[in-house]
């Protein structure tokens, strides 16, 4: 295993996620592809943007802006625990699709990602971004508590 792609947004169940690919690239002097998909943010980055939004700005920009600063922050933590080739991507859609599409295009051996702090009934019935990428993922999947 060479290369690991790890899923974040912003969350702390993220960043743990990020620490494992990054612990996971550093050992075996990997590749850490970090991916944000944009369009899917918390109710609370969700407020955030509403609040910045304004006739000036585009919301579209403003989100993009808020995953670049999600991609800055992880690649920054990476290299901190010892990754050195880690690279940032940014993506639109769903994010179980674009984490799967993501680690097809840059053929990466393993995804790390949070596991979603729903409860039980909630990821029951809605499901959750890692239940679908484990789930769809044709190589190893490591969900971070």
């Amino acid at each position: 295993m060479k290369r690991f792609v790890a899923a974040t947004d912003g969350s702390e169940g993220a960043n743990r996620a990020i620490d494992v690919a990054a612990e996971l690239a550093k050992a075996v002097g990997g590749s850490l592809h970090i991916l944000n998909v944009a369009g899917n943010l918390s109710g609370e980055a969700l407020d955030e943007v509403m609040r910045s939004a304004s006739l000036e700005k585009n919301v579209g920009d403003i989100i993009d802006s808020h995953s670049r600063g999600i991609l800055i922050a992880a690649a920054e933590r990476a290299r901190r625990l010892g990754a050195l080739d880690v690279h940032t991507q940014s993506a639109w859609g769903d994010p179980a699709e674009k984490i799967l599409e993501f680690a097809q295009s840059v053929r990466a051996d393993a995804i790390a990602v949070g596991k979603r702090g729903q409860g039980r009934l909630a990821g029951l019935l809605l499901g959750s971004v890692s239940q679908k990428v484990v789930s769809l993922a044709p190589r190893v999947v490591i969900v971070v508590p």
